[in-house]
């Protein structure tokens, strides 16, 4: 007898909840990169439009639905490099499902996420846990005027520990947490690349902080960050550079910049 491979989840755009976007994203997302591609990004589309069109007769091959899947990607595949990524594809959840866009409405640029950031991490462990980012999802929902109770927070805060934890150990990190950011906004992407040492992160805080006090002002930062993007040749202009600064000083306290703070941002392997 023939093995049964999985179904797929039906794609019921009107009824879609939160939790149940979760599970279509995992089902797609195959290979847990964190983006549909390739053979995944086809799939997902042939399901979306046999639920958009009550059929399953879709026929990728056809120029017709090449065409549709163009469109969808002009709409959905904001940065425009050929693939989905979670917070592109949560525009498709109903409106009072979408506490991503109830984000966005919140936490619009990177300075604001960091210096929301800096609120919830309560303990500056480096990490929003649970209970943090529960608080942080109720003042979100409270500002954007919806109605919750505490299941649907609770339900809610479950499916962004779902989303974004990719590590599965309950609390979410800084850059785990930037996913939520609209992509032109997340910075922290463009530091993917350079993610240093705890080593080479201390080596570069000494040098910096030249009176040795354990932290380094908004100039200190600039230099700081304008080296490291001509070290790695990143591609950064003035502007960039003024952005990703602001962004990281609003995790500074009264101007000064501590050594933990910056290394949640630039280091791979902290130690916190």
């Amino acid at each position: 007898m023939a093995t049964q491979t999985q179904q797929p989840p039906h794609l019921r755009l009107a009824e879609l909840t939160a939790a149940q976007f979760v599970d279509i994203w995992k089902h797609f997302d195959a290979d847990g990169n964190g983006y549909i591609e390739g053979k995944e990004l086809e799939n997902f589309f042939k399901e979306l439009e046999a639920a958009r069109r009550g059929a399953a007769g879709v026929d990728p091959t056809h120029a017709a639905f090449k065409e549709k899947m163009k469109e969808f990607m002009a709409n959905f595949d904001k940065n425009a490099d050929g693939r989905i990524e979670m917070s592109e594809l949560a525009q498709i959840l109903p409106t009072e499902e979408n506490f991503l866009l109830c984000f966005r409405e919140f936490v619009g640029s990177s300075a604001e996420f960091m210096a929301a950031w800096r609120r919830y991490d309560t303990d500056r462990s480096g990490y929003i846990e649970s209970n943090e980012l529960e608080g942080f999802l109720s003042d979100l929902l409270k500002k954007a005027n919806r109605n919750y109770d505490a299941k649907k927070l609770n339900d809610y805060t479950q499916t962004i520990l779902r989303m974004f934890d990719l590590n599965g150990d309950g609390k979410l990190g800084l850059s785990e947490m930037a996913r939520l950011l609209p992509i032109e906004e997340n910075f922290l992407l463009k530091f993917q690349g350079i993610r240093l040492t705890v080593k080479e992160f201390d080596s570069l805080f000494t040098l910096y902080d030249k009176d040795g006090n354990g932290y380094i002002d908004e100039q200190e930062l600039e230099a700081l960050l304008k080296d490291l993007c001509d070290k790695n040749k990143m591609d950064v202009d003035s502007t960039g550079l003024v952005d990703y600064k602001k962004s990281i000083m609003a995790l500074s306290d009264g101007g000064k910049l501590y050594r933990t703070e910056l290394e949640i941002v630039l280091c791979r392997d902290s130690t916190l």
